[in-house]
């Protein structure tokens, strides 16, 4: 595991801006990046997954610019808000994809997939198809596949955003049991505070485009802010 350090980093998507960042990621932890929607969180979570280059600035990674590395080379796992995963491969072959570009056996990725499938509680829907998967089983067969390349790093686009209230409280329990399995650090995006205060180490607020600041979880609501954050918190 290591930190990662963005470090004046910025990008344009089409009409969007992100302005400068700088913050760190601290090793380990989970780190939630909160905002309303059109704010830049997943243009950030992308441009960290390497996606996409910046305009200028510098991603870090273990004091190494990461830069211009591709995505398959970042030992970064990512899991967008519509999951993504192929239609036309069932759950266990959508899981044991990545294993399958990186050259494993056979042997090893049957053994990969089956123990993320009872590790994640979906065994049971191997056989199925993307279309027939619930909400929540399509959330944790997306989770699977990006944590069967073993990532150090875990990124999530609004991973709990589709779900209902009883899925949605299960799914807070597997992203910490898979927090503590597989001791990588997880950055996830959100609109909801009590999601990143229940779930989050530190919380970053991105505000049209803007980092406005990162604060810890647990003071989110006691600390004071910029008039614009007071009034995003429901504070002013």
């Amino acid at each position: 595991m290591s930190e990662i350090v963005i470090d004046a980093f910025t990008v344009t998507r089409g009409t969007f801006t992100l302005k400068p960042v700088s913050m760190n990621i601290k090793d380990g932890e989970i780190f939630a990046l909160l905002g309303r929607t059109g704010s830049g969180k997943t243009v950030l979570l992308e441009a960290m997954s390497g996606m996409f280059p910046g305009d200028c600035g510098k991603i870090l990674y273990d004091g190494r610019d990461i830069t211009q590395i591709s995505p398959e080379n970042r030992k970064i796992g990512f899991v967008y808000q519509s999951h993504a995963l192929f239609p036309h491969m069932k759950v266990r072959e959508n899981i044991a994809y990545g294993l399958k570009m990186h050259g494993c056996s056979r042997t090893e990725q049957h053994k990969k997939t089956a123990e993320l499938m009872d590790l994640l509680s979906i065994s049971h829907i191997s056989e199925q198809y993307p279309g027939t998967l619930s909400g929540g089983e399509s959330q944790r067969t997306a989770l699977a596949r990006a944590l069967a390349v073993t990532p150090e790093t875990l990124l999530l686009d609004e991973p709990f955003s589709a779900l209902d209230y009883t899925t949605r409280q299960t799914l807070y329990q597997e992203i910490l049991k898979i927090h503590d399995r597989f001791h990588c650090t997880i950055v996830f995006v959100t609109h909801n505070f009590q999601e990143a205060m229940l779930l989050a180490d530190r919380i970053g607020i991105l505000l049209d485009g803007e980092l406005k600041t990162v604060t810890t979880a647990s003071s989110l609501m006691e600390q004071n802010y910029s008039e614009e954050v007071e009034n995003f918190l429901g504070k002013g």
